[in-house]
């Protein structure tokens, strides 16, 4: 009853009025959820006689993907930090020239920051669509469906993860910063994207 509550709380702070938390950890969430369910499968597979062959596999994914839960959500907090640093340097005073510049450089470094942090989240979003990608193909047949569900939360994790880094991105000067994170990024999304319709493709058939 405590974790829904937990829950709760969460997704009433995200329908409340209240920017934090927001976008960014609705992301998290998503490639947290997608890391738990590899580790469900990971864990209902495990001890299986049918599945002997795989099982140290399996074992070094569940640590893998536990690992994954953790960071991303951590993540949670480090995106509510970024969006405060970020408001805190837009509200920093700009009476004289001084203050202008140091203003300035304030929300430049703070948005260095919002970016690097949502694309640190599409990275581990897109490890979560590995490791759903061997556990659809060697997991437990009794639950492989959540392998699918798997890696539909992670990608949709570093989809909606990859807009914050645009539009933080975007507000940057230092563009040769903001163009290797943007190049980062589309390297991922397009690996990705292959990755996780032909994770659904191997789940749908094994289901169908």
């Amino acid at each position: 009853m405590a974790e829904i509550e937990t829950i709760q709380n969460f997704l009433d702070g995200l329908a409340s009025s209240a920017p934090t938390p927001g976008g960014g950890g609705a992301a998290a969430i998503s490639g947290a959820m997608g890391a738990a369910l590899v580790a469900m499968v990971c864990n209902l597979t495990i001890g299986k006689k049918k599945y002997v062959e795989v099982e140290g596999e399996l074992k070094e994914i569940l640590g893998k993907s536990e690992a994954l839960r953790a960071e991303l959500t951590g993540m949670i907090a480090d995106d509510v930090t970024a969006f405060n640093a970020v408001m805190s340097a837009y509200g920093l005073p700009k009476e004289t020239d001084a203050q202008k510049a140091a203003r300035a450089e304030a929300i430049q470094a703070a948005l260095k920051t919002a970016t690097d942090v949502p694309l640190a989240c599409c990275r581990a979003c897109r490890a979560v669509i590995d490791l759903a990608e061997t556990v659809a193909q060697k997991g437990n047949l009794n639950v492989i469906s959540d392998a699918g569900v798997a890696v539909l939360s992670a990608y949709a994790g570093l989809r909606s993860a990859a807009l914050n880094v645009y539009i933080n991105a975007k507000g940057l000067d230092d563009r040769s910063f903001a163009q290797e994170r943007l190049t980062a990024l589309e390297t991922l999304l397009g690996e990705a994207g292959a990755r996780n319709e032909a994770v659904y493709e191997v789940v749908k058939a094994k289901v169908n």
